[in-house]
C-alpha cells in the first residue's frame, strides 16, 4: 500500500547546508511575471472549461513533483522555516474581495460566500499562529488542525469554481481576469503544495 512517507522517501533528512533561494526566488518571479502578463493580454480570459482547470492541476502537480524530483529545491523547501510557511497563507484574506464581487453580482453565492468565509478563516487563524505562537515548529498540533483545515477549505474552493464553470463558464469569468487571475495561474498552486510541505515538515521531529 502506498503510504504518506513512501511518497515522499527523501524529505526526512535535515540538508547539511541551506541552499541559496535565489535561483529559486527568481523562477517564482519569472512565473508570477508570466501569470501578469498572461492575465493581462486577456489569454486567460478566454479559456472555456477544462482548460483552467488543466491549468491549475498541471502547475500544483508540477511543483510537486519539482519538490519530490529535485533534491536542491527539495533541500531548500525543507529549509524555510514553518512560520513563513505558515504566513504565506496570510494571502488568503483574498477572500473578502470574494465577498465584495457577490455583492456585485459577478460571483455566484455558492463560491463567494462559502470559499470566502473559509480563506478568511484559515488566514485569520494563520496570522493568529504566526503572531502568538512563539515556538511555532513545537506547536504541532495547533498547525495540524490548521493545515488540514486550510487544506479542506482550499479543496473545496477548487472543487466548487469547477463544478460551477462547467455548469456555467460565465458565472465564473471573474476568476479569469486580473487580479483573480493569478490565483489558477500561480496563488493557489502554491497554496496547495504549501499544505502538503507542512504536512511533511510535521511529520518530522522539531529541532
Amino acid at each position: 500500500m502506498l503510504t504518506f512517507g513512501r511518497l515522499f522517501p527523501l524529505v526526512d533528512p535535515m540538508p547539511a547546508a541551506v541552499p541559496s533561494s535565489r535561483p529559486y526566488l527568481l523562477t517564482g518571479l519569472i512565473w508570477l511575471a508570466a501569470a501578469i502578463a498572461l492575465g493581462a493580454s486577456g489569454r486567460v480570459a478566454e479559456l472555456r472549461p477544462p482548460a483552467p482547470q488543466l491549468v491549475l492541476l498541471g502547475l500544483t502537480a508540477a511543483l510537486i513533483l519539482a519538490g519530490v524530483a529535485l533534491p536542491g529545491f527539495r533541500g531548500w523547501l525543507l529549509a524555510i522555516p514553518l512560520r513563513r510557511l505558515v504566513a504565506l497563507h496570510v494571502t488568503r484574506f483574498v477572500g473578502a474581495y470574494f465577498l465584495v464581487l457577490y455583492g456585485r453580482g459577478q460571483l455566484p453565492y455558492a463560491f463567494a460566500v462559502p470559499g470566502g468565509w473559509g480563506d478568511i478563516l484559515t488566514a485569520t487563524l494563520a496570522l493568529g499562529l504566526v503572531l502568538l505562537m512563539p515556538n511555532i515548529e513545537r506547536a504541532r498540533l495547533p498547525v495540524l488542525g490548521w493545515n488540514l483545515l486550510g487544506l479542506a477549505d482550499i479543496l473545496f474552493v477548487v472543487a466548487t469554481a469547477a463544478r460551477l464553470a462547467f455548469a456555467d463558464p460565465s458565472s465564473m469569468a471573474a476568476l479569469l481576469r486580473l487580479p483573480l487571475s493569478l490565483l489558477p495561474t500561480f496563488l493557489v498552486p502554491i497554496i496547495i503544495a504549501s499544505h502538503l510541505l507542512i504536512l511533511v515538515r510535521l511529520r518530522r521531529r522539531p529541532g
